[in-house]
């Protein structure tokens, strides 16, 4: 056994293999703060919701917790912003020591192999993930897992190139950041981040039609699509603009790094797209369109997006999780003989 997680600003979630199946846990990376009281503790066991009752406060914690900030006309809040812990959301660790505990279980056996997804530090930001780093790993070490970070980008590279011999360009539009990672046969030849990805979208379209953000995040996670032909003036008009935006600002940073990497010009290699910001139909298509006006300075042989893109980052760290594993197998074996002898 081994398990692949991917620590998202706005979800969480886990991967392992069962049989020949891939199963994924997933909870939203998200709380909300309500009154205490002996009957709402009650039925919240009761039923289940996962939350933490701190003095005369209780936090509803997860995929719960929409839908009671919509009930009780509450804003979420989030234990991660940027990709990576925030620093102006004291409860965040335990909100997250909570999730994570939630998706990942126990481990099978001591030392279980868990691969999990840190950001690259962003190009356009002094944020540094080291303490985000640290801190999860801490967390899944003392739940007795071997925890090993991966980064976001090659994670995707894991994921979905297995059949180009996990070369390519895997960029992951995720919720705090998107991630770019160009990889040439499992190697990475260029991996960043730039400090933007869903929440700047749904901020600014926020800010110009003044809605509230979560009514924009439920408006862009329901049926909302990439088309520019409806509701100008309004959140899926802003939404549309916003993201068209985003898609160029990846796609410039893109370009200024392969410049600056002075990456050989004679690559041919497939780009994938995925994280849940990518979600959205069109997306593909409109991201196509951008990179064809770009100038890449190497041979793109097709764009591809991702069938499940919310799970991909996972997944790759499962992949990455079980060839640990096979690589550590032999060498206990190969021990466990030397001492027979």
């Amino acid at each position: 056994m081994a398990k692949g997680l991917d620590v998202g600003t706005m979800n969480i979630l886990s991967a392992q293999q069962d049989g020949s199946d891939t199963v994924f846990v997933q909870q939203r990376n998200s709380f909300v703060e309500i009154e205490y009281s002996d009957m709402a503790e009650q039925m919240l066991s009761r039923s289940e919701v996962l939350h933490i009752r701190k003095d005369d406060k209780v936090y509803v914690v997860g995929d719960d917790a929409l839908n009671f900030a919509n009930i009780f006309n509450k804003n979420t809040r989030r234990p991660m912003k940027h990709g990576i812990l925030s620093s102006q959301e004291k409860s965040a660790i335990p909100m997250m020591k909570l999730i994570i505990e939630q998706v990942v279980g126990e481990p099978s056996y001591p030392d279980e192999k868990l691969y999990f997804s840190v950001p690259a530090d962003p190009i356009d930001s002094e944020l540094s993930t080291l303490y985000h780093q640290k801190t999860i790993e801490s967390f899944l070490d003392n739940m007795g897992y071997d925890a090993e970070p991966i980064n976001e980008g090659m994670a995707v590279i894991y994921s979905e190139l297995a059949d180009n011999n996990f070369t390519g360009l895997g960029i992951s539009f995720g919720a705090g950041m998107t991630n770019v990672c160009l990889a040439y046969y499992a190697v990475p030849v260029m991996k960043f981040s730039v400090a933007r990805g869903g929440d700047w979208v749904d901020e600014q379209a926020a800010q110009a039609t003044g809605t509230p953000v979560d009514k924009v995040t439920s408006v862009k996670e329901s049926d909302f699509e990439l088309d520019f032909t409806t509701d100008v003036g309004g959140v899926e008009g802003a939404l549309s603009i916003y993201y068209e935006n985003l898609l160029d600002y990846v796609i410039q940073n893109v370009v200024k790094e392969v410049d600056e990497e002075d990456i050989e010009e004679g690559l041919d290699v497939p780009v994938v797209v995925t994280g849940g910001t990518s979600s959205p139909n069109g997306f593909e298509a409109l991201f196509r369109d951008h990179l064809e006006d770009a100038n890449i300075p190497f041979s793109i042989s097709g764009v591809h997006h991702a069938s499940e893109p919310l799970y991909s980052v996972a997944r790759g760290g499962l992949v990455a999780a079980r060839s640990d594993e096979d690589v550590d197998e032999p060498e206990e074996e190969a021990e466990a003989a030397a001492a027979d002898e």
